[in-house]
């Protein structure tokens, strides 16, 4: 009687099978744990370095801490304060608004502007884009105060140059009319990292699409309005709310400039924030109050973006279909 191979074996097939398939589990569940321990550096820092900051900066906006005493829980009385009380506080939303409206169609349509002229094809063109690009690798703090005294009334080189050609000087950053717009001409001279993913997307086109244009003889503007901008539409989008975020927290320009005057006319949000977590000697730090403005301007900028999101497909162009 011969015997079956089950016997020969020893195991049944069934057996067999269960055999693989709880090794393939086994040898599953171990790539899972090597995997989280892969990955556990990233979550610790971000609970560490982000989590941990976010929780505790909520709780000190519902208190009154000064950085010295132990805080004492005050509810919403920050946020009231804020929004009834703080004379400070609606001029500096005023001026953070307005900055933004000035900075961000300026720093769009220069960068866009810059892009399409240094993707053509002319001699020293990777020259150009160097020292188009080169400010915004430049210490941010030195190139402010260089233009604080360019731009000086008395001894600037701006008015200088300006009185040498028989035209009108300006004061300024000593004025309440100007300086907001010197302030956004100063943020302008880093619109070369706008300009350089611009850049970036005008060379993704496909040469294809501006070939048929010329064949069909659309003009220049037809081909930028029809073809050009619906095609980096989705890299404008990025622009709009990267700007948008930026231009929301803006505090050196301001602050090496005017230091938030004259007046409040510079005194955007993110310097009064500075102002009241960090003052001058001789005064107390409010460190709660500071932390229920950032709350309030961490809810505008999440509004911003969220709006920004929700209407962009009315605009934006997409190359998904639908099979």
């Amino acid at each position: 009687m011969t015997s079956s191979p089950e016997r020969i074996v020893g195991t049944s097939p069934v057996k067999q099978r269960r055999s693989g398939r709880g090794g393939m589990s086994r040898n599953a569940g171990s790539d899972v744990k090597a995997a989280y321990l892969f990955i556990a550096p990233a979550i610790i820092g971000f609970l560490v370095f982000v989590g941990y900051p976010l929780v505790r900066s909520f709780y000190l906006a519902l208190t009154k801490y000064n950085g010295l005493t132990d805080p004492v829980f005050i509810g919403l009385g920050n946020f009231r304060r804020l929004f009834t009380t703080d004379p400070a506080f609606w001029p500096a939303l005023k001026a953070t608004a307005y900055l933004v409206v000035l900075y961000v169609p300026l720093s769009l349509v220069l960068g866009l502007a810059l892009a399409m002229f240094l993707n053509q094809r002319f001699a020293g063109v990777r020259v150009v884009r160097t020292l188009a690009y080169l400010p915004v690798v430049l210490p941010a703090v030195a190139t402010i105060t260089l233009w604080k005294f360019i731009l000086d009334p008395q001894v600037g080189l701006l008015n200088t140059i300006l009185d040498r050609l028989g035209l009108p000087t300006s004061l300024w950053l000593q004025s309440p009319n100007t300086s907001m717009p010197s302030v956004v001409l100063v943020m302008l001279w880093g619109v070369g990292g706008t300009m350089i993913i611009f850049l970036a997307a005008l060379q993704s086109v496909p040469t294809e699409l501006y070939e048929a244009a010329r064949v069909d003889g659309a003009g220049s503007w037809a081909v930028f309005f029809r073809i050009t901008l619906p095609m980096i539409s989705p890299i404008v989008l990025l622009q709009v709310i990267l700007q948008t975020t930026a231009a929301l927290q803006t505090f050196n320009q301001p602050k090496i400039l005017t230091n938030g005057g004259p007046g409040f006319s510079t005194n955007v949000l993110m310097l009064s924030i500075y102002g009241n977590g960090f003052p001058t000697l001789g005064r107390i730090p409010q460190l709660g109050y500071a932390s229920a403005q950032v709350w309030v301007l961490f809810i505008i900028i999440i509004a911003v973006i969220a709006l920004t999101a929700k209407f962009s497909s009315l605009w934006t162009y997409s190359d998904n279909t639908s099979d």
